[in-house]
């Protein structure tokens, strides 16, 4: 054992935790606990020692507290002792406590270090582990991943993940900081998710390395390792679509969630054909090997739901929820309100038994429940409430959004369609957005029965000042919706894809669908000019929603060309990956 001193006068208790020796590296470090005598703030730490290759004079190790969160962080010195979090980079809220070589201050603590073990640098830089429970007291966040879409604009290069940086300390601030361009054409990257969700928490060998991107049209699944620098993710592995094809017949992937397990299980939209009767789930083991079908026995009649989509399992009520886009056929050529009436778009929940899998129950939703799309369960485990988004009548269980008289339109009154939604951690307010009228709307829902709508702003859409589209009121007055120049910058196309930051405090929100469907209803200037990133910021204690003047990520610049930009991930997770058991 080793004494070593520290330069604190927090009075702490030290458990260590040994994590299993994996390959060789350069660093040597020790993991721990730390438990304050404030029984609010459990804290990590991590002491680690300069590298060899390190050629610096400044004290060999240090150690990083992080007050009041239940996450096991890292830590790792380089050429500058340097610290990352689970968002990589931020230092607000956090204390920093260096190792002293000799001599004891009038104050101080001593630890034990009962053990060091070499771990490779890449599984330092990133070694997250999943929460056991919701929380909003993480850092700020300081990077986000976004997918962004070549397919469609008319420029052949391929789709690719870009990082964004948005500390706003940083010098980089709402700026690209990083492209991983995936290795072919076509692709169509749309929604993403990790390997590790708070499922798996339990599991020491869980951590958030892998960002799972599924790929909509092409059907291939890349695999992005995050943990080498999580500001320049790099590609770990292809998932080829003929491997999956001859094993469950599945194609048109879209969601992606960890199991407890530490399979990956994804949604499948139709068979190669674009056909929904090969829709279903896909199963990847942990070194994303495909597995098959979810469950195993899926062919047995009556397993098969009639179309897919999105998905979300809730393990303490042993329910799994699954909504019906339509047939990849019918979407991919852009909507036709025909393929409604044809049934080529669905209307249906569907009700599984988990972890079983066994279809339990079929939910008809009717004409008010056309389009269901995506799915979202209260977060507190023990909460046996869900929300399901249907799109084309825009209504969310107790929300309704009414659709507007218009002229000048393909039909006389225009639906909001909800195109997607999220929950904040606390289970506080609902946010959605309408992807024609152009509204982000904000609802507390604190009685689920009961939202009241607490926060709305336009930032787009059909409906816009200068459009050729425009409300008819009941008096016959016609209107339109102003939208706010942010940066300079006229906003283009509508609000599409949102994400919460963990405090619930900032909505970031990006304005690409689907790109057949992005240039068929916002035309080829949009497709031209490309997307962009806004960030809204929420009053989470009376509720509101304010657009921030001084953020604007403007995908229309891109060194390719205006690429189109659609779902946004931190690193470490979010509130719609977030699963607790």
């Amino acid at each position: 054992m080793k004494a070593i001193a520290l330069t604190t006068t927090l009075k702490v208790r030290w458990r260590m935790q040994i994590l299993p020796r994996t390959r060789q590296g350069a660093e040597s470090s020790s993991l721990g606990w730390l438990k304050t005598s404030d029984p609010a703030s459990t804290c990590a730490c991590v002491i680690v020692t300069t590298p060899r290759s390190c050629n610096t004079v400044r004290p060999a190790a240090s150690l990083y507290l992080y007050l009041k969160t239940s996450f096991p962080f890292w830590a790792l010195c380089r050429s500058f002792l340097g610290y990352f979090d689970r968002n990589q980079g931020v230092r607000r809220g956090i204390i920093k406590l260096r190792l002293r070589s000799g001599g004891s201050p009038a104050r101080t603590l001593r630890c034990l270090v009962l053990r060091r073990f070499r771990v490779a640098a890449p599984t330092l830089a990133r070694a997250i582990r999943p929460p056991s429970k919701p929380t909003m007291s993480g850092p700020r966040e300081a990077l986000i991943y976004v997918t962004c879409v070549y397919n469609g604009t008319g420029i052949e290069k391929p789709d690719y993940l870009a990082t964004v940086d948005v500390d706003p300390n940083s010098p980089t601030y709402y700026k690209v900081i990083h492209r991983l361009p995936m290795p072919y054409i076509g692709d169509e990257l749309h929604h993403s998710g990790w390997n590790a969700c708070s499922s798996c928490h339990g599991d020491p060998s869980a951590v958030w390395q892998f960002l799972i991107l599924p790929s909509l049209l092409s059907s291939r699944i890349y695999v992005v390792d995050t943990t080498k620098t999580s500001r320049a993710p790099s590609l770990h592995k292809v998932v080829d679509p003929t491997d999956i094809l001859q094993m469950t017949g599945l194609a048109y992937r879209h969601t992606s969630h960890c199991l407890g397990s530490g399979d990956i299980m994804v949604s499948c939209l139709g068979d190669k054909e674009g056909n929904a009767t090969g829709n279903g789930f896909l199963l990847l083991d942990s070194d994303f090997c495909v597995k098959g079908r979810y469950p195993y026995g899926w062919e047995k009649p009556g397993h098969s739901p009639l179309f897919g989509y999105d998905f979300w399992y809730q393990p303490r009520h042993k329910t799994m929820i699954s909504s019906s886009w339509g047939a990849p056929a019918a979407f991919s050529k852009g909507f036709n309100l025909q393929h409604v009436s044809d049934g080529l778009y669905g209307r249906y929940l569907y009700v599984y038994s988990w972890p079983d899998g066994e279809l339990k129950q079929t939910l008809d939703l009717g004409n008010a429940g056309l389009l269901p799309l995506e799915a979202r369960f209260l977060h507190d485990p023990s909460k046996d409430t869900g929300f399901v988004g249907c799109g084309l009548p825009s209504n969310m269980v107790a929300i309704s959004v009414t659709p507007l008289k218009v002229r000048n339109w393909i039909l006389p009154e225009m639906p909001g369609l909800i195109s997607d939604f999220l929950i904040s951690l606390d289970d506080r307010y609902l946010y959605f957005v309408n992807w024609f009228h152009g509204d982000v709307r904000q609802y507390s829902i604190e009685d689920p029965s009961k939202p009241v709508l607490t926060g709305q702003v336009w930032v787009g859409g059909l409906l816009h000042k200068g459009s050729d589209v425009v409300y008819v009121s009941e008096d016959g007055a016609e209107s339109q919706f102003s939208v706010p120049v942010i940066k300079g910058n006229r906003l283009r196309g509508v609000p599409q894809m949102i994400q919460l930051s963990l405090d619930g405090k900032r909505l970031y929100v990006t304005n690409s669908l689907f790109s057949v469907w992005d240039q068929q209803f916002y035309g080829p200037d949009f497709m031209k000019k490309g997307s962009h990133m806004l960030q809204i910021d929420v009053n989470t204690e009376q509720g509101g929603l304010t657009m921030n003047p001084n953020f604007f990520v403007d995908f229309g610049t891109e060194p390719e060309g205006p690429a189109l930009a659609h779902e946004m991930r931190y690193p470490g997770g979010d509130c719609t990956s977030y699963i607790w058991i």
